[in-house]
């Protein structure tokens, strides 16, 4: 068997390193990319302890030349696009920049894929974000996408630029609408690792309070490690299709602090405080993901639900 290259935009990032570490599993070439690697410090892919078998190229995303070089001189048989500004919160902040990112660099790999004329299968991450409010009926492949923040204005762009080149080029191109999914490679910055971040020093006496914004938002959380086994299985198959990729239980917010304070015997309301200056201008109320095509179609179906996800990330922050 030809062994195959994989081409990583966003290797840095919680997703890009735990694809690495299963594609490198199963026998791929893995080549990365950052904005300078030279500069960049790769820390996740030491923390998994496959920076050394990783090859990282610089390349700018928002440069249609950049991608196009990188292209042809790594010569990939798959791309996963995991770049891009990452946080909806950041987006508000900097919106210019959060679409960019998202759009134009989707948007230049596509067309630098249909450049070469490479049979390359192209992977997108998508985002359940671009649904935005949905009511209570789990969203699937077929709901209607009403973006409330400038990150999911961005990722249903890119959305559509991927169905677009695959009907109209017939690009293997496809996106997969992950629903929010954990790890303690979350940057700090992320809601669900400042909160197992803050439990864990108050349980060691280094802290006292934890601020958090509105508690009252339920989530479909799910453990990241098996979505990049998903975004893996979607480049495997026959036709290019996008999934749903989601565990089809919702939770709320304050319940995911509940579980971190109590996995250190901890209770939260004796710690935590909400504070009207941390909500988002639009936030959603409910997310939900039906997840049945994907298990249909690619085998693929979450194993571990929030209590689990949370106990995972608190024995790692007692660990780190």
């Amino acid at each position: 068997m030809v062994q195959k290259t994989a081409l990583i935009c966003g290797i840095s990032g919680q997703d890009g390193a735990y694809l690495a570490r299963l594609l490198l599993d199963k026998g791929y070439v893995v080549c990365g990319t950052s904005r300078d690697a030279q500069m960049s410090s790769f820390k996740n892919l030491l923390r998994l302890k496959i920076l050394e078998q990783v090859k990282v190229e610089s390349m700018a995303l928002n440069d249609f030349r950049s991608v196009l070089q990188v292209l042809n001189k790594i010569q990939p048989d798959e791309v996963y696009n995991l770049a891009g500004q990452s946080s909806v919160g950041l987006s508000f902040d900097l919106p210019v920049e959060t679409l960019e990112s998202i759009a134009t660099g989707t948007l230049n790999l596509l067309e630098a894929i249909r450049f070469t004329g490479a049979p390359i299968k192209f992977y997108n991450a998508g985002s359940s974000e671009c649904f935005g409010d949905i009511g209570t009926i789990p969203a699937d492949e077929s709901t209607p996408f009403r973006p409330r923040s400038p990150y999911a204005v961005a990722k249903s762009a890119a959305f559509w630029e991927v169905a677009n080149y695959r009907e109209a080029y017939g690009l293997f191109a496809c996106s997969g609408i992950l629903f929010n999914h954990e790890s303690p490679l979350r940057p700090q910055r992320f809601v669900t690792q400042k909160i197992v971040k803050a439990a864990c020093e108050i349980a060691q006496g280094k802290s006292r309070r934890l601020n958090l914004g509105n508690i009252g938002i339920q989530r479909d959380w799910g453990w990241a490690p098996e979505y990049v086994q998903a975004m893996y299985l979607m480049l495997q198959q026959p036709q290019a299709d996008d999934y749903v990729i989601a565990t089809g239980h919702s939770y709320s917010l304050e319940a995911f602090v509940c579980q971190s304070f109590n996995c250190l015997g901890l209770d939260w309301q004796d710690h935590v405080s909400t504070e009207q200056s941390l909500f988002r201008p639009t936030d959603i109320s409910y997310s939900c993901g039906n997840p049945s095509k994907a298990r249909q179609k690619l085998g693929w179906k979450a194993q571990f639900q929030m209590p689990d996800i949370v106990k995972m990330m608190v024995e790692q922050q007692l660990n780190a």
